[in-house]
């Protein structure tokens, strides 16, 4: 088994998209008004209009509901990141802060709510853990 991809359901793909893309730097595949993918090297993020949720079953998701998971994103350098959230308007929560497993990170809400962790390994064992991860 691999995990290859999670989805989030919204009201407004293109504005999830966007800021997706902005955080990120990568450019989404939109085949249509309904649904967006975020590829990165190691899995996808996928964004679906609360219409499809019909297709897997009708109130199997409601949007801008989670209050359990949190996406996470290795990034090169998350001070810059923050940085550059800031001059761009994205008011983090809080500024980036180094964890107690090796990490410094840097904690942000998508526009549905979705809690957004940006880091950097910042330990020998943190940096060796993700030292063939891409970023």
């Amino acid at each position: 088994m691999n995990l290859v991809s999670l989805r989030l359901i919204t009201d407004d793909v293109t504005r999830l998209a966007t800021f997706y893309e902005r955080i990120t730097g990568v450019a989404a595949e939109r085949p249509n008004d309904d649904f967006a993918e975020l590829r990165t090297p190691n899995g996808t993020l996928a964004i679906g209009s609360t219409r499809t949720v019909a297709v897997f079953g009708p109130g199997s998701a409601r949007p801008a509901a989670n209050h359990t998971a949190i996406i996470e994103f290795l990034v090169h350098d998350v001070d810059a990141v923050y940085a550059s959230l800031r001059a761009d308007g994205v008011e983090p929560l809080g500024e980036p802060r180094d964890m107690p497993w090796g990490n410094r990170s840097l904690l942000v809400r998508d526009p549905d709510g979705t809690l957004v962790n940006l880091f950097t390994p910042v330990t020998p064992a943190a940096i060796a853990k993700f030292a063939e991860t891409p970023r």
